[in-house]
């Protein structure tokens, strides 16, 4: 097991030095130049030899490069041209926020997803089958946008339940960020749920045509546990992988979402950066952002080991 997490982790490391290149690249594709930017309004000859001078700019690309990596290596991400703050601390003051709402939305999707996708194999054909179909595929179908504004209009216009936008965070009132949270987590879980439907359901329908369940239903077990503990278990394993997937999506930013309901995270930040051409804000998050998603699809694959007996037995 030591030597397969060390592998996958051997595999990673040139995969990260890439995104480095990628994100580094992104910067010189960018329009505009950020030393202009830097320069102001008054752009003075002298203040933008300056500081193309302190940034290194007037260095060669491959220079530049392993400059900022260096960098990098150490923690530093640059400054944001915006706020002239470190941007590991504008990522710091964000993530937590763009955290608490991928869980909260994975969440959802998982209570509401994996079992509907179970029922639905289990009952194929029937009714219940069609509904959770049909269910799925609307939800798969309505944009967030729109689901976001509809929830607003119902929730927070004209029932008053629940907040319209805003962020609390959960160290100083959890019940209101709670609150502040339920909306734009349900309209991302709603879509992920029905993902997770559609994977699991087909997975289960795989499984349960399988020659050990035929088995176990001919030793006489219970329907139920031939479905918890034989096909349930090994239909998993294509849905963490997906589940994977998902979660380091929702980590990148939920860029609409977030706009709609105002919540200061990751996508939020990163469309702000773009429109006002900080590009060290744009370069950090999307490092940090990358680097996440392959972290994430890493603790999969050790979890695929686990869920499943064969390719431990072969480790």
């Amino acid at each position: 097991m030591l030597r397969y997490i060390l592998n996958r982790v051997l595999v990673a490391i040139p995969t990260l030095f890439l995104v480095t290149v990628f994100v580094f690249l992104l910067q010189q594709l960018l329009p505009g130049d950020p030393i202009l930017v830097m320069a102001g309004e008054s752009r003075d000859p002298e203040t933008i030899a300056m500081l193309r001078e302190r940034y290194r700019m007037n260095d060669p690309l491959i220079f530049q490069y392993f400059y900022w990596l260096g960098n990098v290596l150490q923690g530093d991400l640059g400054t944001s041209l915006r706020t002239g703050l470190p941007v590991t601390t504008l990522i710091a003051q964000k993530l937590p926020v763009t955290i608490q709402l991928a869980i909260m939305s994975m969440f959802f999707a998982l209570i509401i997803g994996i079992p509907a996708g179970v029922i639905s194999a289990v009952k194929k054909g029937t009714l219940t089958d069609y509904i959770a179909n049909l269910v799925a595929l609307s939800g798969m179908s309505v944009p967030n946008f729109w689901l976001g504004i509809m929830m607003i209009m119902l929730f927070a216009v004209k029932l008053q339940w629940l907040p319209a936008s805003g962020y609390v965070p959960p160290w100083e009132d959890m019940a209101r960020s709670f609150r502040t949270m339920l909306m734009p987590s349900i309209v991302l879980g709603t879509a992920l749920a029905a993902a997770l439907m559609r994977h699991t359901r087909s997975a289960m329908l795989g499984v349960l045509q399988a020659d050990y369940v035929r088995t176990a239903r001919a030793k006489g077990l219970r329907e139920g546990v031939v479905v918890r503990k034989h096909a349930f278990r090994n239909a998993l394993l294509p849905v963490v992988t997906l589940s994977a997937v998902l979660f380091g999506e929702l980590l990148a930013g939920a860029i609409l979402t977030e706009q709609i309901f105002t919540i200061p995270g990751f996508g939020k930040m990163i469309v702000d950066a773009v429109f006002n051409r900080d590009y060290a804000v744009v370069q950090g998050v999307v490092l940090v952002t990358a680097t996440t998603f392959i972290v994430i699809n890493l603790l999969a694959d050790v979890l695929y080991v686990l869920l499943n007996p064969r390719m431990r037995a072969n480790l």
